[in-house]
């Protein structure tokens, strides 16, 4: 089981190399990048490549580690009882799966994607240790275990908002996903918007690249951000010309996210 690439995602050869370490060894992937990097879209195009299903847990301020494993409906079941409903006698009925749930008991091996991490509480990473290295979790509400059937491809996905433990840190393989070159941001955009004339997509990477690099900005436009503002540009039939100029350039909101960057972006073009 080798991940190289597929034709739907950008996949450069050090990032190819650590999806597979990670594969080998059995252990977490751990990515992390400026947001609009692709992490997300990783665990999916893995999936993809891999021929294997996907699970998806999206992780909120909120989100405690046992929601990853399940759900357990209290109230739901008070309820019925208070109702007189034979149901109420069966525990079990009111237990919702969660995500590594659902991946464990698959029939076939999964991918599991644990998005966004640092934004759950501090303890929330060294609340998941046990089950990511045993492979299995405790029912309080039944007294069972559940165990993986197939150990599932952990893809954990992270923007820096916080430090992650130490151990948890251990017991992950780690990837950074620089941003992309000039190149690399042509094979996106040709992927992304085939057929874009090549003029207008060279000046777009130039400005957009200029636009990064300006002084003073709080949020760098990402990747996703280019795809978009390369549609209105194509949209409008901007010329390529109309990019090279002095201010700022047309379409900038969907690249520049507030008006601090805005003023950035003004000084650094010379307006």
């Amino acid at each position: 089981m080798k991940f190289a690439g597929t034709e739907a995602y950008v996949a450069t050869p050090e990032l190819m190399l650590a999806v597979n370490a990670a594969v080998r060894l059995e252990r977490p992937l751990l990515v992390k990048g400026e947001p609009g990097t692709g992490k997300t879209e990783l665990a999916r195009q893995v999936a993809a490549g891999l021929g294997l299903g996907l699970v998806e847990w999206h992780v909120k301020s909120t989100t405690r580690a046992v929601h990853g494993l399940y759900d357990y409906d209290a109230v739901g079941r008070l309820r019925d009882g208070q109702l007189g409903l034979e149901r109420a006698r069966d525990v079990a009925a009111y237990l919702r799966p969660g995500p590594l749930w659902q991946a464990f008991a698959a029939p076939a091996r999964t991918v599991v994607l644990i998005d966004e991490i640092d934004k759950a509480d501090i303890e929330f990473p060294n609340d998941l240790l046990q089950e990511l290295d045993r492979m299995e979790f405790h029912v309080v509400e039944t007294g069972q275990t559940i165990r993986a059937r197939h150990r599932p491809v952990v893809i954990i996905t992270s923007n820096n908002e916080k430090e992650l433990p130490d151990a948890f840190l251990r017991r992950c393989f780690f990837h950074f996903i620089r941003f992309p070159d000039a190149a690399t941001l042509r094979r996106i955009v040709e992927l992304h918007h085939p057929g874009l004339r090549e003029a207008l997509v060279g000046a777009a990477i130039r400005r957009f690249e200029e636009l990064r690099s300006a002084r003073g900005l709080r949020k760098p436009p990402s990747t996703s951000e280019l795809l978009d503002w390369l549609r209105l540009l194509a949209a409008a039939e901007v010329p390529p010309e109309a990019l090279a100029g002095p201010g700022l350039p047309p379409f900038h909101g969907a690249l520049l996210k507030s008006e601090q960057d805005v003023a950035a972006a003004e000084r650094s073009s010379g307006r």
